[in-house]
């Protein structure tokens, strides 16, 4: 895809996560919303990917989402870059569907390699997935994504420096890094100080991204990789704003987690425009 194209999925996704948390009132729009350019890049650009899905991973590039209530954005790219129907997305958060309020194994999804409900966890299965495919010879990538308020969890702390210990320079891990969590801004919850130091002072290469800027996303995205294989983990530390897209949800912590009404929705909608619209 071009990066024309790839705006344009982008937005496509944006539709979906703002229909898919309006139709059962409930669900993540803020984040998903804020983090849709990184998705769209690194499942359509960025990523080695086998057609399918096997949950063992060998022989491709990983994903692991560890804040996983942005679920939304992650069924829709999942969805259109094949691994599901799209159709399915109109099942989110039903009872019995698959597409639960957060990712779980237990459903079966295709593209869902681990339960991510509870935070601060996926730093540690990222790790040790990328240390595997070390000590298999798999020369393919582990990339993550997490929360920048779930680093305030200590156990991330704990496989930051494991995997600075043990050089598993095959992981790129993405901080979503929008200054927002579900009780307010992160700095008045607890702030995080200069992440860049602290990743730098545990032995990580640190980049920085504009991550609702594509191409910088895909750019910056390309350096990461190239920065793979020398001796240190690499974090990206990517400034997104919450609810990127529409206008009345971006910047503020109290869309995390409550669903647009029908009048919302429509605004939201019209300012989410394409050429040719793929709505499932």
């Amino acid at each position: 895809m071009t990066t024309e194209q790839l705006q344009d999925m982008a937005t496509q996704v944006r539709r979906d996560i703002v229909r898919m948390v309006h139709k059962v009132q409930s669900g993540h729009p803020g984040g998903s919303l804020g983090c849709t350019e990184f998705l769209t890049a690194l499942y359509f650009s960025v990523m080695e990917r086998k057609p399918g899905f096997d949950m063992d991973g060998i022989g491709e590039d990983l994903f692991f989402l560890s804040n996983g209530h942005i679920s939304p954005v992650f069924y829709s790219v999942l969805a259109r870059s094949g691994y599901f129907p799209v159709s399915e997305l109109a099942t989110f958060r039903h009872i019995n569907s698959r597409l639960q309020g957060h990712p779980a194994t237990h459903e079966h999804l295709p593209g869902v390699r681990i339960a991510s409900g509870s935070l601060g966890q996926g730093m540690s299965v990222a790790a040790g997935a990328a240390l595997a495919k070390k000590m298999n010879k798999d020369n393919h990538l582990v990339y993550s994504l997490h929360g920048d308020g779930e680093l305030q969890e200590g156990q991330n702390w704990e496989a930051i420096m494991f995997a600075a210990h043990h050089k598993i320079d095959n992981l790129i891990a993405t901080i979503d890094y929008n200054g927002q969590q579900i009780d307010g801004p992160t700095d008045a919850v607890m702030n995080l100080g200069s992440l860049s130091s602290k990743f730098e002072a545990f032995g990580w290469q640190v980049l920085e991204m504009e991550g609702n800027d594509m191409t910088d996303v895909l750019a910056v995205l390309a350096t990461a990789k190239a920065a793979t294989g020398k001796g240190k983990p690499v974090c990206i530390l990517m400034k997104t704003i919450m609810g990127k897209g529409v206008s009345f949800m971006e910047g503020t912590h109290e869309w995390h987690g409550i669903a647009p009404n029908d009048a919302q929705l429509a605004d939201a909608l019209s300012q989410l425009q394409l050429a040719e619209l793929a709505d499932y």
